[in-house]
């Protein structure tokens, strides 16, 4: 930053003595001339009105009291207002404290010198008053800075606020997209699974909607466990999953019941966890599921398949696949009313050997939400209609899986129709027609 020194050397202060005697003038031209001031004078306070009038760059005003026509501290009060900025000295020859008073109050008066002054004092007065003028001019000078950088730093900020802003939404409309995106592929992810599960289960017929029934069961054990999302949607793909691998077993062998199969046989069909693990270990986020699928025959005393794990080795995703199978095979074999309440005696059978007794409460809870649809119960009778894909509505509920041309389980038996469910048995109907129409349950 400049000193005053340096601004006075490179543009002098500009200092205006006005007294109404000549030879006072000559005096302070004369003690002044050495001095890197540019000195000017004027005889009476209406003359300096009017210099001051044109040079607004007068810096001090040195002005006798005792002047006819107007008085100094008349006159310092008018030129207070031409040049505000200019440091003001009153020069007096008399005792007056009311003009000195009036000269600090109206005129704005720096400083006050007596006469006749003394030299040395005079002298030290200006340069005093020079260097505080320099200050103050240059205090004025950076504060006009600091008010320039400050309102384009206001200007900046509102842009950068503009911008941050615009940014912001920018980013929020992306990352909708990308929810949006994620959402699709989660939901094209899971339409797949559920897709291939339906082209496996064209593998072994009797088993129709077997996966899922049990998916849909696994998934409401879990959910009234209160288990966490991420565990609940591995626990559904692996329950729509967990028989793929039965795709590598013989037709001869799957046709056959478990309990008639020799040794050997029984060990071939044993594999098939093993192999439905492998099958999907390639698909990184069906790791998780793979695990659960090569575990959901083993019992919790340690005798069952692959490994022989017990209690809580096995994974819990495991033990309510392994549960929701059972019953679901067990209610299939059946196929009448009370299917489900025999369905829980055998599985209370099993409690503490086979089966984990905690989850009974909640198998007890949902089993009912999964099977009532699918099976007839209570009084009321219900009539079962053939209807054409275009007459079907919203509300009716299925009486049997309904099954695309090459034999592609489109929805299972105890559906609730619904506008979506509806549009795409018709869309199916176009692109896989049926040898049959939609079997739906009335009342009688």
């Amino acid at each position: 930053m400049e000193t005053a020194n340096e601004i006075k050397s490179e543009a002098p202060m500009e200092i205006l003595f006005v007294d109404d005697e000549v030879n006072v003038l000559h005096s302070l031209r004369r003690l002044f001339m050495d001095e890197d001031y540019e000195i000017l004078v004027a005889n009476s306070g209406e003359e300096a009105l009017e210099i001051l009038k044109v040079n607004s760059q007068i810096g001090l005003i040195v002005s006798d009291q005792r002047m006819p026509g107007l008085t100094g501290v008349d006159f310092l009060e008018q030129a207070k207002e031409i040049v505000p900025d200019a440091l003001r000295i009153l020069l007096t020859g008399y005792a007056d404290i009311n003009a000195v008073a009036d000269a600090i109050n109206r005129g704005g008066a720096y400083r006050y010198v007596t006469k006749p002054w003394k030299d040395e004092e005079l002298l030290q007065v200006i340069g005093e008053a020079a260097q505080h003028y320099s200050l103050r001019k240059e205090n004025k000078r950076l504060n006009e800075i600091v008010k320039k950088q400050n309102l384009e730093l206001k200007n900046w900020n509102s842009q950068l606020e503009f911008f941050v802003q615009e940014q912001t939404l920018e980013i929020q409309k992306k990352n909708k997209e990308l929810e949006g995106l994620n959402e699709n592929l989660k939901r094209n992810f899971k339409n797949s699974i559920r897709a291939f599960s339906s082209l496996l289960e064209l593998r072994d017929r009797k088993t129709g909607s077997h996966s899922k029934n049990v998916a849909e069961f696994s998934v409401k054990i879990a959910r009234d466990m209160n288990l966490p999302e991420k565990d609940r949607e591995t626990i559904t793909v692996a329950a729509l999953l967990h028989d793929i691998g039965k795709i590598g077993i013989p037709d001869a062998l799957l046709l056959r019941d478990f309990d008639d199969m020799d040794k050997g046989a029984k060990k071939e069909f044993m594999l098939h966890s093993v192999r439905g693990q492998a099958a999907v270990d390639s698909v990184e986020d069906l790791r998780p599921a793979g695990i659960l699928i090569r575990h959901h025959h083993e019992w919790l005393n340690g005798h069952g398949y692959p490994d022989g794990l017990s209690g809580g080795k096995i994974p819990i995703g495991a033990r309510i696949i392994a549960v929701a199978d059972f019953i679901d095979n067990t209610i299939r074999e059946l196929d009448r009313d009370g299917a489900f309440e025999i369905a829980l005696d055998k599985v209370r059978n099993w409690l503490g050997t086979r089966f984990d007794s905690q989850l009974y409460p909640h198998i007890e809870k949902e089993i009912k939400g999964v099977y009532s649809k699918i099976l007839p119960q209570g009084k009321i009778r219900m009539l079962e209609v053939e209807l054409n894909v275009n007459d079907i509505k919203e509300g009716m509920i299925l009486s049997r899986d309904v099954n695309s041309g090459t034999g592609l389980i489109l929805l299972s038996r105890g559906t609730i129709l619904n506008t979506k469910s509806i549009l795409a048995l018709r869309r199916y109907y176009q692109l896989d027609p049926s040898r049959t129409g939609i079997f739906v349950a009335v009342e009688r």
